[in-house]
């Protein structure tokens, strides 16, 4: 991610801005910075995810965003865009056309590229954690078959699960099972 400048705006400066830019920016402690775009492996991973999540949670009110919707983390005045998240919050009932914006996830997803990898692993992994809703986190490699989940245990503790080839992605806080198979279905992996 590029700074567009070092100047200090407001969240709500932020959140002005963002509404009318044709880019998308993420904003952390009053600096905004661009959003690279995604490879088609990317999307494709992080639609399957979606579309799993989607079709499991269907009669449930928890609710299945993309990479469109704002994540809002209050304790690091910071606004980012999940690859996939997943909202169980009793608000999220009853959506408007103005709701874009998230601050209650159960499970978050980032799909990891070369560029992104260590924001993902470092910055957002540590702002997520600060999430009192977040159950788990999850990270998907894009260029090998790989997940790691990163699991609350009780208040203060996280415990991390690694999945490689054949092993299934276990969500525990959404009783929801997906092969790695089917998230790499049409990847070429």
């Amino acid at each position: 991610m590029l700074s567009r400048k070092l100047e200090v705006i407001s969240p709500e400066e932020y959140l002005r801005f963002e509404a009318q830019s044709p880019v998308r920016h993420e904003y952390v402690n009053g600096q905004i910075f661009a959003m690279t775009g995604a490879s088609i492996r990317h999307n494709v991973i992080a639609l399957n995810i979606a579309a799993s999540l989607r079709s499991h949670l269907k009669a449930s009110p928890c609710r299945v965003m993309i990479e469109g919707v704002k994540l809002h983390v209050a304790r690091e005045n910071a606004y980012y865009y999940p690859d996939v998240m997943v909202s169980c919050d009793p608000k999220l009932e009853k959506l408007t056309a103005n709701d874009m914006v998230v601050d209650q996830p159960t499970v978050i997803v980032e799909v990891l590229s070369e560029s992104t990898a260590g924001i993902d692993r470092r910055e957002k992994m540590s702002a997520y954690r600060k999430l009192a809703s977040l159950k788990e986190y999850v990270l998907v490699e894009q260029d090998r078959r790989h997940v790691e989940v990163f699991r609350r245990v009780g208040d203060v503790g996280w415990e991390q699960i690694v999945l490689d080839n054949d092993d299934e992605l276990d969500l525990v806080s959404l009783e929801f099972r997906l092969p790695l198979a089917e998230i790499y279905e049409g990847t070429g992996l």
